[in-house]
């Protein structure tokens, strides 16, 4: 399998709005860009909600029929490790192969030293094509950073392989995470990161590294313009560089993770892949989710009331719902509104709360990233949540359509 140059993961929680998603993608189609989407679940997604990985592609199966869409689609296996990978592999054909955990592991020391031998190219000057960056690395840099990454490498390896023995080598799509850690990944550790996946004969099309700043869920990029535009302007150099010094796959780019409604970074982004010809793989994760409240919240009636009760849990069980994703949210607690006050709020008001238009004075970001998290709530409502979505199909699916093609596809892709 060849990923295609512009790829986008959609996340899918209660696997509803496969057809809605799609509809972002043909729209976009008719303005002249061709994205492909992949549909992504985790593990820990599929556990917090009851379902299982083989819902996601039935879903997306039904959708590509119902609009008779003719073009590639995958469905990704997002951030699966060794002991999670099993029930994935009859129904994925993109495997995000997380690593982070490993980040750190100790490795031994004649592995280290072998490796370093072994990469007497990353010593010296790493000019990167296309920039006006060049580092002086040492071998202190190459040991440090292969003590540091090794290990996560080698696991990536592991998976990999793992996967390949199921599937074969040729049946599926691999990406390789290390983006859920405290530390980004410097462009001249990713050069040293690529050398040892290579290493691994890890066929690898997409790989997600940590940037600098904060890519929170569901909310805007928090970190300066510039450095992020320097650091990912070299990490496609960096990338070019590895697929021409390692043979990895030409099609090999970056994707960006907790991608999801970085609206200050989409120009850059835009700019970069466009000037270097090059493609991207952007995940947008739980908006979906969330577009789906912003449409119970406009349809009033039943929909609003349990959207209020799913806000009113979410805060009451604050500390338990933001554990898992402490990494990856703000919130500041004195800025949500109490239980009394949204209970007042008609159905406009607490949408607009929601949606992500900043300018809009009546949108939080607290509230937003606390409810991003909050999905397993609405899950256990059980049936309630699930009719009330197919009784407001239109209103929500349109949401869902609007945000991906608007706030998303445009920014990046369009312009």
């Amino acid at each position: 399998m060849h990923l295609e140059k512009l790829s986008f993961g959609v996340g899918d929680r209660f696997a509803h709005q496969a057809a809605a998603q799609l509809r972002a993608f043909e729209q976009a189609s008719e303005l002249g860009v061709d994205i492909v989407p992949v549909w992504n679940k985790s593990n820990r997604e599929h556990q917090f909600v009851g379902s299982n990985p083989q819902s996601v592609r039935t879903a997306a199966q039904h959708a590509v029929e119902e609009r008779g869409w003719k073009k590639s689609w995958y469905v990704d296996a997002d951030h699966i490790q060794l002991s999670t990978v099993d029930p994935f592999l009859d129904c994925s054909d993109f495997f995000t192969i997380d690593v982070a955990d490993f980040i750190g592991t100790p490795v031994a020391k004649d592995q280290i030293d072998q490796f370093v031998d072994a990469h007497g190219e990353l010593i010296g000057e790493l000019r990167l094509p296309g920039t006006q960056t060049c580092y002086k690395v040492d071998r202190d840099f190459v040991t440090r950073v292969a003590r540091q990454y090794l290990g996560a490498c080698k696991a990536a390896g592991e998976i990999y392989r793992y996967i390949a023995n199921a599937k074969g080598e040729d049946h599926f799509i691999a990406e390789v995470s290390m983006d859920e850690t405290d530390s980004p990944q410097m462009p001249a550790e990713l050069m040293v990161i690529l050398a040892a996946l290579a290493d691994e004969k890890i066929r690898l099309q997409t790989i997600a590294p940590k940037f600098t700043g904060r890519f929170n869920k569901g909310v805007d990029y928090v970190g300066q313009i510039d450095h992020f535009e320097r650091e990912f302007n070299e990490d496609l150099a960096v990338i070019s560089e590895a697929v021409r010094r390692y043979g990895l796959p030409e099609n090999l780019k970056l994707s960006v993770h907790s991608g999801s409604d970085k609206f200050s970074i989409y120009p850059v982004i835009r700019k970069a892949i466009k000037d270097k010809g090059v493609g991207i793989h952007l995940k947008t994760a739980g908006t979906t989710w969330l577009e789906e409240l912003i449409g119970l919240s406009e349809a009033g009636g039943d929909g609003l009331e349990l959207a209020k009760e799913i806000y009113a849990y979410s805060l009451e069980h604050l500390d338990e719902l933001c554990s898992p994703y402490a990494s990856v949210i703000d919130i500041d607690c004195s800025a949500l509104p109490s239980v009394e006050e949204v209970t007042q709020w008609d159905g406009p008001h607490l949408a607009a709360t929601l949606r992500h238009i900043p300018d809009d004075p009546r949108f939080n970001a607290n509230v937003r990233q606390l409810l991003h998290v909050a999905f397993k709530v609405a899950a256990q409502s059980g049936d309630r949540y699930l009719d009330l979505l197919k009784a407001n199909r239109e209103i929500v699916g349109e949401q869902v359509t609007r945000n991906l093609l608007e706030r998303h596809m445009k920014p990046l892709f369009i312009g």
